[in-house]
């Protein structure tokens, strides 16, 4: 037995994987559209910040909103937030997007982006809620 580590040898009782939770729709994959803006890793966010605020609220669309401009939004935030806190050396961070929710009132949403390992160890960006985990 390892005595660092007491669950080295138990068995693995159950595992979600990332994979399982974008079929599943608890994540939704932006990767292609985070290629666009500048991404190099797998990005996805949950369905909370999908269906909350990259889904244009009902009546939107009429005034010009939409999934791919809300997203890339979301996207391009990011990618500011992450080139102005380069050198910080953290798993995660917090940025601010504006959303237009109707004409002339806007949004301005806290989102948590995480930076951690994907299904294979792969680097991979989870954009969440700040109450999410």
């Amino acid at each position: 037995m390892n005595k660092g580590n007491p669950f080295e040898d138990a068995p693995v009782i159950f595992s979600y994987t990332r994979a399982q939770a974008i079929e599943d729709g608890v994540l939704v994959d932006l990767t292609a559209w985070a290629k666009e803006t500048g991404f190099r890793v797998p990005v996805a966010c949950t369905a909370a910040v999908w269906n909350g605020y990259v889904v244009p609220p009902q009546g939107a669309v009429s005034f010009g909103q939409s999934e791919r401009g809300r997203g890339h939004d979301l996207l391009w935030m990011l990618y500011v937030a992450i080139k102005a806190s380069r050198n910080a050396k953290r798993d995660q961070i917090l940025y601010q997007v504006l959303f237009q929710k109707a004409p002339g009132k806007m949004e301005e949403v806290t989102l948590k982006a995480h930076f951690g390992p994907g299904d294979d160890g792969e680097p991979v960006v989870t954009i969440m809620l700040r109450n999410e985990d």
